[in-house]
C-alpha cells in the first residue's frame, strides 16, 4: 500500500506544482500583454504633449520622436502663446460647464433612482418605462426645439443653457443606471432603517447612497468624459464668450488650420484633464461596472 500510493503522492506534488508553473507564466504573459495595449494606448497623448513642447519649425521639419536624441528642442512657448490668445478662458467655460452637469446629473438620478428601487408610488413603472424611452432619442432631433425654449427664455448662447442641456440628456442613462445598482442592496438594511424610524432621506442619505459610491463615481466618470469632450452642443448652444475648449479648438483649426502650436497644447490641455480623473478614480470605475453582476 506504501509503494503504490507514495508514486501518486508524487505525481500529485508534481502536477500540483506544474499547475502553478503555468498559472504564474499565464498570469504573467496576460500582464505583459496588457502592459504594451497601454503602452500603445498612450503613443498618440505622448506624441501630443512632445509635439506641444516643440516649436513650429521643428514640427514641420522633423518627427516628434525626434525630441528624444535632441531634448533642445523643448519649449513652452506654444503654452504661453495659447494662453496669451485667450484660450484660459475657454478652459474655466469647460470647467463651469462640466462641473455643474456633472453634479446634478449625480444628484438628480440618485434621488430618482431610488425612488424608482425603493418608494411605493402610483404609476411608478409607467414613469420608469417613459425615462427608459428617452434613452433612444437621439440629442439631433432636439437642437432646434430646445434652441427656440432657450431663445423664448433668454439663456441662448449661455453657459445655464449649455449645462442644462447636458443634464437632461443625461438624467435617464444615469437613473437607469443607479436605479439596476439600487435595487440589488438588500431589504433588509432597509427595512431595518425603517424599523428604527429613519425617514427616507435619511435612509437614502445614511445608507444607499454610501454603499452606491462604486456606481456614482462611475457614473460621474462617463458624464464628465461626456460633457467635456462635447462639441455638438457647444457648438449650437454657447456663444463665442461662453464656448468651452472643444469650440476654440474648433474655431482654430477653421481659421488655422496649419498652426500646430496652438492647436496641439490646446489639445493637450483638453485631453489631459479627462486623463488624469479616470486613473485617479480607475478603482471605483471598474467596481462600478461590476457591481450587480454577482449576486
Amino acid at each position: 500500500m506504501t509503494t503504490l500510493a507514495e508514486p501518486r503522492h508524487a505525481e500529485a506534488i508534481k502536477r500540483g506544482v506544474f499547475g502553478r508553473v503555468v498559472d504564474r507564466l499565464g498570469g504573467g504573459a496576460i500582464q505583459v500583454f496588457l502592459v504594451l495595449v497601454a503602452v500603445f494606448w498612450l503613443v498618440p497623448t505622448l506624441g501630443l504633449l512632445v509635439v506641444s513642447l516643440r516649436g513650429e519649425t521643428e514640427n514641420n521639419s522633423s518627427g516628434w520622436w525626434t525630441l528624444f536624441t535632441k531634448p533642445a528642442q523643448i519649449t513652452f512657448e506654444n503654452y504661453s502663446n495659447l494662453l496669451a490668445s485667450g484660450f484660459s478662458s475657454s478652459f474655466w467655460n469647460t470647467v463651469l460647464i462640466t462641473v455643474p452637469a456633472t453634479v446634478l446629473v449625480i444628484g438628480i438620478a440618485a434621488m430618482a433612482a431610488y425612488a424608482f428601487a425603493w418608494i411605493e408610488f402610483p404609476g411608478r413603472d409607467a414613469v420608469f418605462l417613459v425615462v427608459i424611452a428617452l434613452l433612444v432619442v437621439p440629442i439631433q432631433i432636439a437642437l432646434i426645439p430646445i434652441a427656440k425654449l432657450y431663445g423664448f427664455f433668454g439663456i441662448f448662447g449661455s453657459i445655464p443653457g449649455v449645462v442644462l442641456f447636458h443634464v437632461a440628456f443625461g438624467l435617464p442613462f444615469a437613473i437607469f443606471l443607479l436605479r439596476n445598482f439600487f435595487v440589488g442592496i438588500p431589504r433588509e438594511l432597509l427595512e431595518a432603517a425603517r424599523m428604527d424610524g429613519a425617514p427616507e432621506w435619511r435612509i437614502f442619505a445614511t445608507v444607499v447612497f454610501p454603499l452606491a459610491k462604486p456606481a456614482i463615481a462611475s457614473l460621474g466618470i462617463f458624464q464628465f468624459l461626456w460633457v467635456w469632450n462635447d462639441l455638438l452642443v457647444a457648438l449650437v448652444f454657447a456663444d463665442t464668450s461662453n464656448q468651452p475648449m472643444t469650440k476654440a479648438l474648433q474655431s482654430q483649426m477653421r481659421q488655422f488650420g496649419t498652426n500646430v502650436d496652438i492647436l496641439a497644447p490646446g489639445a493637450f490641455l483638453s485631453l489631459i484633464i479627462p486623463l488624469v480623473l479616470f486613473f485617479a478614480f480607475q478603482r471605483y470605475f471598474v467596481q462600478g461596472l461590476l457591481a450587480g453582476s454577482v449576486k
